[in-house]
């Protein structure tokens, strides 16, 4: 049986590239994507402006102190999107089976493919000829190391790791930058005197879980770089959610409804939309102080109507009414189904 082969593709600073791509005169200088309000956050910087210090998700006022001097642009996401399934198209053209998990990175199941890293050495040289854009990627036995490998020497990375390798490149790495290890796990893990990807990957389950308080075979199961999730199309979509951070915090109950009410028909509008319906309804907030809860509620059946998930999403809010000004309010619908599908099981029942 042949090895596994996965690759994972992901585009080098993809919002800059495109917008440095229709606007060349600003190549070499520190750009940075980023909307305009007091709260906004960065979308993404070229290499320029990371060398200040500026980064994904850094408060945009932030970057400003950073980067005084830099160029900003607000992110024009309809343009992302065009540009994203010009790279799709190409990227499809090398694999049979291609899961395309953003606007900017995709997976491919090279298994038995002949000869899969001049295959893949083409596919990075037919982007950056067809688009002008560049790409970084990685090789590796599972979707695990090979996003891993493309993440290693960007820009215009071309990384092959066994497991070996990438246990060896990572072992003295802070836990969260395996995928998969959030902030607030990797500062759990920090509680529990784990401060390395290989302390992690020695660890005993049985230990580790006492420290934590929760279960830590999977934690320890991703330092390993243990993966086995299949290279797929067919990427289900479980929920659906609206949010919005305020610029400036509300501490007044009817105008937080009033916001959560918009929300949920936002929200709906979407979901009817793809044609998806959820059970389970929640709320998501974030106060002044950087604390946030969520509540939810399992309904008995599924629902897509502002009338039902706006009702539902106001009695969480009234249920457990925020105790400080509110920076940030969301709604979310999960355990979507398809409304076709469902239609057509009552049918067969």
């Amino acid at each position: 049986m042949a090895e596994r082969c996965v690759a994972h593709i992901d585009m080098d600073a993809f919002y800059v590239a495109v917008e440095l791509r229709r606007r060349p005169e600003l190549r070499g200088v520190p750009v940075i994507v980023a909307g305009q309000g007091p709260r906004a956050v960065v979308t993404t910087a070229s290499y320029e402006a990371r060398r200040f210090g500026v980064g994904s998700a850094m408060p945009a006022a932030r970057a400003r102190v950073l980067c005084p001097d830099g160029v900003f642009l607000e992110p024009d996401f309809a343009h992302y999107r065009a540009c994203s399934r010009e790279v799709m198209k190409i990227v499809r053209g090398a694999s049979e089976t291609v899961e395309v998990v953003g606007l900017d990175e995709a997976y491919l199941e090279l298994t038995g493919t002949p000869a899969p890293h001049a295959a893949m050495r083409r596919l990075q040289a037919d982007v950056h000829r067809r688009t002008g854009l560049t790409c970084s990627i990685g090789i590796g036995p599972n979707k695990l190391i090979a996003k891993i490998a493309s993440d290693l020497r960007k820009p215009r990375a071309f990384v092959v790791l066994d497991r070996e390798l990438a246990a060896a490149a990572l072992s003295q790495a802070p836990p969260e930058r395996i995928p998969g290890i959030g902030p607030r796990s990797a500062e759990r893990l920090r509680e529990a005197r784990i401060f390395t990807v290989g302390a992690l990957a020695g660890a005993d389950e049985r230990e580790l879980a006492h420290r934590l308080g929760r279960p830590a075979g999977a934690l320890i199961r991703l330092a390993r770089l243990e993966h086995d999730g299949p290279v797929t199309e067919d990427r289900r979509v479980v929920s659906e959610s609206r949010e919005l951070t305020f610029d400036s915090d509300i501490a007044d109950r009817r105008e937080l409804e009033r916001i959560l009410a918009r929300l949920a028909e936002e929200l709906c509008a979407a979901l009817q939309r793809h044609g998806h319906r959820g059970r389970t309804v929640s709320i998501k907030v974030r106060l002044d102080d950087f604390s946030t809860y969520t509540r939810a509620r399992t309904l008995g059946e599924p629902v897509d109507r502002p009338e039902q998930v706006g009702v539902v999403a106001l009695e969480l809010l009234g249920g457990s009414p925020p105790s400080r000004p509110v920076r940030l309010l969301g709604v979310r619908v999960a355990g979507l189904a398809d409304r076709h599908c469902e239609e057509q099981l009552a049918l067969a029942l």
